[in-house]
């Protein structure tokens, strides 16, 4: 449920604003931008549309404003993902005439020829850039400018709006608009190839000002507005974090709740910081269990001090083993980045523990955090894996990993409501298993279980976007196994001819990185031949099936 505080509004009109001087121009100038994007968290082409309108307003960084507007069917969060649309959205693209996903207004306005709709301001992202160019060329009859103080202490923001009209609005009545948005929102999109880790922008958390705006009643030239808000920033809005070092701030003025000629944004500045040095590790980034005896950390550091940080010294202690590193950068007030650390080995335990810790400054309270994680699960040589599809097959994505990282197995999509059961005959090594859906709404049950009925990994299908778990397999398998595990596959690379050693009465399948099926041939003799010199260069997998027993095998093409 969307969680509003109790707004507080102080507005003065032809005044002089509490925070001492004109901050508008009075000249007549061009237009500015606000460029409203529909997105989603389950939109595949959503990203590239946030690429070409990060690219527009790089190239006109102080004449253009982005808010990314949450609404729709591609917004609507599945299972535990957040949910990051408004109170506002629906009533925003209702007058749009939106069709697709992504789509745009440019300031509001009606481009003959490119709504997606006809009489429509909703574009597609191709029209983006050409619209906004010739936005940018045109004079406005109103000039608007903000500025922005954060309270860290009580997270109390003020806004302070200015606006001129140089010339006389074709309304009596205007509309000023306060958008609060939060940047750097980490979370998921099926596009993108970021998974649940994709960053989030220009995200429309509130507006100030109600969904319309309020009203400015003298719209004619050399009319003076000068209007300040206070609000309290709430911890989350429908469950999702605030960061405060994360907000950014559009003003606008709309003639009605359509055409827009200009508006501005403004990044806030900060109040209440008492400390000059103080470096906070917010984080150590989650250690998932592992197989493996090298570790990469990750932190999480803010600057929570007046002076801007450019060295800090960072000691991580893992299972007793002290490492150090000098980060090396510029972190300015509230700004915070995630550092990796250089990777180290450890000795690996069944319960394992890093603490990290930062140098003394003027707050030695949030200078250390410490993490714990355990030692993966072992299982036998013999891995089975259950698969139960849901209604949507054909999103289900599943790959088999050995410590090197190579691919051993893989597979996917597949059919509606189907079980699929495959078998893996492991070497002694450290494994990953990675359980993927394309849509990020989860799938059906996974189990992997070793050839003892240990349970290696399970889900109720609740994965998101996917997810990926680490086990180890000290190689023990069982007598028919042995037997097609002895199956060699040389020479490897090949070439033309490969050579299968020891695979009397077994049957075999080749597949491409894709899971095409390639070849299929079966009883084929003891020391038998394939011909694959019709086969491209690349990665094949060969699923060889002897005694009720199914190793897969990679090999590789180089001609």
């Amino acid at each position: 449920m969307f969680k509003k505080l109790p707004l507080s509004l102080v507005v003065a009109l032809f005044a002089i604003s509490s925070y001492g001087q004109t901050i508008v121009s009075t000249s007549p100038e061009n237009k500015n931008v606000v460029l409203e994007e529909f997105t989603g968290i389950n939109c595949v082409f959503c990203p590239q549309g946030h690429a070409i309108a990060k690219a527009i307003q790089d190239a006109h960084p102080d004449d253009v404003s982005l808010i990314n507007i949450h609404v729709g069917g591609f917004a609507t969060p599945s299972g535990n993902q957040p949910d990051f649309r408004t109170p506002y959205g629906s009533a925003i693209v209702g007058q749009t005439g939106l069709t697709g996903y992504p789509g745009g207004t440019v300031n509001r306005h009606v481009f003959p020829g490119r709504g997606m709709s006809p009489g429509g301001t909703a574009m597609g992202r191709g029209s983006w850039t050409v619209s906004s160019n010739e936005t940018l060329a045109l004079g406005s009859e109103v000039n608007v400018a903000v500025e922005a103080e954060i309270d860290v202490n009580t997270n109390v923001i003020t806004i302070h709006v200015e606006a001129y009209y140089t010339g006389n609005s074709p309304e009596p009545t205007n509309k000023l608009n306060v958008a609060l948005l939060q940047n750097n929102t980490k979370g998921p999109q099926t596009g993108g190839g970021q998974g649940n880790n994709y960053n989030h922008m220009h995200r429309l958390v509130e507006m100030i000002t109600g969904q319309w705006g309020e009203d400015i009643n003298t719209t004619t030239s050399g009319t003076f507005v000068d209007r300040t808000y206070t609000y309290t920033i709430p911890p989350d809005y429908n469950g999702v974090p605030t960061d405060i070092a994360e907000m950014e701030v559009v003003a606008y003025i709309a003639n009605n709740t359509q055409e827009i000629p200009s508006g501005s944004r403004a990044n806030p500045t900060y109040a209440g910081i008492t400390n000059d040095d103080d470096a906070n590790l917010r984080y150590i980034v989650e250690l998932p269990n592992t197989c493996k005896n090298t570790i990469t950390p990750e932190v999480n550091i803010q600057n929570m001090g007046q002076n801007t940080i450019t060295s800090l010294d960072i000691e991580y202690v893992i299972n007793g083993d002290v490492h150090n590193y000098t980060w090396t950068g510029s972190l300015e007030t509230l700004q915070n980045e995630t550092i990796e650390l250089p990777e180290v080995s450890y000795n690996l335990q069944g319960n394992n523990t890093l603490v990290v810790s930062l140098p003394n400054d003027d707050d030695n309270a949030n200078n250390e955090a410490t993490a714990s994680f355990n030692e993966a699960v072992e299982g036998t040589g013999i891995v089975n894996m259950v698969l139960n599809t849901d209604g949507y097959g054909s999103e289900v994505r599943w790959y088999l990993r050995d410590g090197a990282g190579d691919i051993v197995d893989f597979g996917g999509p597949y059919g509606n409501n189907q079980t699929i059961n495959e078998t893996f005959t492991l070497d002694v090594d450290c494994y990953s298993f990675e359980i993927r859906d394309t849509y990020g709404d989860g799938g059906g049950s996974v189990t992997l279980t070793d050839h003892h009925g240990n349970l290696i990994y399970y889900t109720d299908g609740d994965y998101g976007s996917g997810e990926t778990i680490q086990f180890s397999s000290n190689g023990v398998l069982g007598v028919n196994d042995n037997q097609v595990s002895s199956i060699a596959l040389y020479p490897n690379p090949a070439s033309t001819i490969l050579n299968l050693k020891n695979a009397e009465n077994a049957d075999i399948q080749i597949f491409d990185i894709l899971g095409k099926l390639i070849l299929s041939q079966t009883n084929i003799s003891r020391d038998a031949q394939v011909n694959v010199s019709s086969l491209e260069n690349g990665t094949y997998f060969m699923k060889i099936a002897k005694d009720n027993a199914v190793i897969t095998k990679r090999f590789l093409v180089t001609k």
